[in-house]
């Protein structure tokens, strides 16, 4: 079996109407027969097992299998543990362990083509920063994410689709990954 991270994009999100309860996902994938199915908070963060598939196959299902249940189709970016630590550990910005909402990660799709990092750093004030590194995307907001003019605007001047966790998230993520499930029997010994 190998873990996974699914990062779900665009659930639960206040006023909308894509709304998909943890609960609900973990029913859905497991009985897709995705093994030690996890979430970590409300926003579409699980890590699960899985002996088959690859990131894009992973992805392409567990998107289909959330709209046959719920009746919308989010996008659905899977990395594996290895892809999460690698990202963990290459992040330019230490800082970010004082506060970590202050650094986002923002998992791409592919790695970019053509990415235009001269209008991302024109859209930069005060001490923002940002780096690329492979498909991972790093944003440092010492002033607070919604104050950032360039959030919203990486996927246009990177070219590919994209969805952002906080440095504490990933950190929890990875975690996670870590931490073994306890088994149904010592789960129900327990109660």
């Amino acid at each position: 079996m190998k873990t996974w991270i699914a990062l779900l994009r665009g659930v639960n999100v206040v006023g909308s109407s894509r709304t998909l309860l943890m609960k609900d996902l973990v029913a859905i994938l497991k009985r897709a027969g995705f093994r030690s199915v996890r979430t970590y908070i409300q926003s579409g963060n699980v890590v699960f097992e899985s002996s088959r598939g690859t990131p894009r196959t992973l992805s392409a299902r567990i998107a289909e299998l959330i709209l046959k249940r719920v009746g919308f189709q989010p996008r659905v970016m899977v990395l594996s543990r290895e892809e999460l630590a690698e990202a963990i550990s290459g992040n330019p910005f230490p800082e970010a362990d004082s506060d970590p909402r202050l650094l986002h990660l923002f998992f791409l799709s592919a790695r970019p083509p053509r990415p235009d990092l001269d209008s991302l750093t024109r859209l930069k004030t005060g001490r923002e920063a940002f780096a690329l590194k492979g498909e991972v995307f790093y944003l440092y907001t010492p002033h607070g994410f919604p104050q950032c003019a360039l959030h919203d605007k990486v996927e246009r001047y990177l070219g590919v689709d994209a969805t952002a966790r906080n440095w504490r998230t990933a950190n929890q993520l990875l975690l996670m990954t870590e931490t073994p499930v306890p088994s149904a029997k010592r789960q129900q010994k327990s109660i």
